[in-house]
């Protein structure tokens, strides 16, 4: 049986983010929904200290590659259309 894990890294801004405790509110909204809709693993992974950035790390098992990547695909579609923060960058990656 094979298993793919899909790991995906996520740079966003919060350009309406006054505050860390302004940002928390959003990321951690963000974090459970996505964790609800997809489930997935997602966890704050750098920028911690920064109130209008987030490096964010998310994971995701499957048995088929394709699985993997429609996966992430619709949670990357979820976080641009999210209207309080900015998808920067994103990278991909398959093990």
């Amino acid at each position: 049986m094979a298993m793919i894990v899909g790991l995906c890294t996520v740079e966003l801004h919060f350009p309406d983010a006054q505050s860390l405790k302004n940002k928390r509110q959003i990321l951690v909204s963000l974090k459970t929904r996505l964790q609800n809709r997809f489930n997935i693993s997602i966890a704050e992974i750098d920028d911690m200290h920064l109130w209008q950035k987030a490096i964010v790390g998310i994971a995701v098992i499957a048995n088929e590659t394709a699985r993997v990547n429609q996966t992430l695909d619709h949670v990357l579609n979820d976080i641009r259309a999210n209207p309080s923060l900015e998808l920067l960058r994103s990278q991909i990656e398959l093990l």
